[in-house]
């Protein structure tokens, strides 16, 4: 395997572990959101319970895993991956908690999509 084909293979890789990351991010948003919803015994369960840790845990394995993708994917791609987020967010916040998605919504996530899409296509 050549150099330039390796060196392809890491950036794709860790440009899908850059945007593993982002998912999980966003999923663990979902987490403290559920768990805002619910009604805690004490102010300090509001805080310390198994949704709220397990969101800020996703959120610490997340941070390494940027900082395991940007070692060789450059910082312009890595935020143009954090883009999807807004992607992913929109989808989890539709999906488990039935917020609609307005015309507005879906335009602003078409330009989204089509930003990244321009810049991955060339």
């Amino acid at each position: 395997m050549g150099i330039r084909c390796r060196a392809m293979n890491d950036m794709l890789l860790h440009g899908a572990v850059m945007l593993a990351g982002v998912f999980l991010a966003s999923f663990s948003q979902v987490m403290l959101k559920k768990s805002a919803g619910k009604a805690h015994a004490s102010m300090v369960r509001e805080y310390v319970n198994p949704l709220v840790i397990g969101a800020y845990g996703i959120f610490l394995l997340t941070t390494l895993t940027s900082i395991y993708a940007l070692q060789v994917i450059p910082l312009y791609v890595g935020a143009v991956l954090e883009s999807s987020n807004y992607l992913f967010v929109t989808f989890f916040g539709w999906y488990y908690f039935g917020e609609r998605l307005n015309r507005y919504k879906l335009v602003g996530l078409g330009i989204i999509m089509l930003g990244i899409l321009i810049f991955f296509g060339g």
